[in-house]
């Protein structure tokens, strides 16, 4: 590969969705995969190193700036830029709890965004992976003015996302905290648009629906496989057609999308809406 490649960061890049979009960037990007297990980083280089990928792993916890920071300097070695970011690291349900899914898939989010914002130019792209879970939560649950404080009162931001995740009791706790977590990344992503247009770059969130990765399957009895059930196509979507997407949204290929989320749900938004018990006539 030669060294004029810029590079890509792919945080949560030993997952299923990860390394699958690790692999289609890595033909024009020298890729640098974020996880914190070194263990599952350095089996993924070598995957990639196998079909002839250059790679580098990264220990970091995205909760953590510093930690994010140094993640970045690694990335710029050598003087190259970071041109895209696929920040798909996170937790669902049933991997934590409610303070833990907002510290990381809300708090991470902010930090990944604001070190890649600060360092943007013309052309670059950040890739937020959401859920479709951040599109099924009634509007009545979401504590939209708290996101506002993600970026200069975290602590009060995560509280604020536990507090309403408690109205369900503590069972469900944790499936409202994410359902909230991943409607904040749309609305960040909408909100930081217009500061990335500035720099001539842009932001962009996608909303997977149920997938064949460790996670999706994680969740396959808890909610996860009667989506599938619902949906237009009866399946868990694969790492590699999610993968499709976001290296789509990453490319330059697309230079006038910025600041909506792209729903890849298989159809299940649209089979929930018109469901064929319903009838189809119009």
């Amino acid at each position: 590969m030669s060294t004029a490649h810029p590079t890509a960061i792919i945080t949560g890049g030993t997952g299923g969705m990860g390394l699958a979009t690790a692999g289609l960037m890595g033909d024009d990007h020298r890729i640098v995969l974020a996880d914190l297990d070194r263990s599952r980083l350095d089996d993924a280089v070598g995957e990639l190193a196998m079909v002839g990928i250059e790679a580098i792993g990264v220990v970091c916890d995205i909760t953590d700036k510093a930690s994010v920071e140094h993640l970045f300097q690694r990335a710029e070695s050598e003087g190259r830029h970071v041109r895209a970011v696929v920040h798909s690291a996170g937790v669902s349900p049933h991997m934590g709890t409610a303070e833990r899914i907002a510290r990381i898939n809300a708090t991470g989010t902010v930090n990944i965004a604001r070190a890649f914002l600060a360092r943007s130019a013309d052309g670059d792209a950040l890739v937020n992976v959401a859920s479709t879970a951040g599109h099924s939560i009634p509007k009545l649950l979401i504590p939209r003015r708290a996101f506002r404080l993600a970026e200069h009162r975290p602590d009060d931001f995560e509280k604020a996302i536990v507090t309403r995740a408690r109205v369900v009791g503590p069972k469900l706790k944790p499936g409202l905290a994410y359902a909230i977590s991943k409607n904040f990344v749309h609305w960040y992503s909408r909100f930081l648009a217009a500061e990335f247009g500035e720099r001539g770059a842009r932001v962009v969130s996608v909303s997977p629906g149920s997938f064949d990765t460790d996670m999706g399957r994680l969740e396959e009895n808890h909610g996860a496989g009667e989506l599938v059930k619902s949906a237009a196509i009866k399946r868990f979507g694969k790492p590699e057609e999610i993968a499709a997407v976001l290296a789509f949204c990453a490319s330059e290929a697309p230079g006038y999308l910025t600041g909506v989320d792209i729903l890849v749900d298989g159809g299940t938004k649209a089979g929930k809406e018109f469901s064929t018990s319903q009838g189809r006539t119009l």
